[in-house]
């Protein structure tokens, strides 16, 4: 399933349009349906992520898992798991993940100076 079918099956499940979303979530006008021939954004595929409470991982169809369950995961299970995930990733999905790393840390030190 593509990027853009997933976004539509969740769009369903939430009973919203994508063009909802897009405004939802301050993407361009019609800018998702050009995602089957592009590639988002990071930023933009957080926010489609963070909208439907999905992993990245899950939207680009790298995992049928929503998102990690992580119950009853010790420190060094999870630290195998993160060791899985990124040995698993290619060159360009490692400049994606550090990006949105660095994202996600810019972020946090903004709204800790608030």
């Amino acid at each position: 399933m593509s990027l853009v079918e997933r976004i539509k099956t969740l769009c369903k499940e939430k009973k919203i349009t994508i063009a909802e979303l897009e405004r939802k979530t301050g993407i361009s006008n019609g800018q998702i349906r050009k995602w089957d021939s592009s590639i988002p954004g990071v930023d933009k595929l957080e926010a489609i992520a963070d909208y439907f409470h999905v992993s990245t991982d899950f939207l680009l169809g790298r995992s049928d898992q929503r998102y990690l369950d992580l119950k009853n995961t010790t420190e060094s299970d999870a630290d195998k798991k993160l060791h899985e995930i990124i040995n698993g990733l290619n060159e360009r999905e490692k400049e994606f993940l550090l990006a949105a790393l660095d994202n996600t840390l810019q972020l946090a030190k903004s709204l800790a100076k608030k």
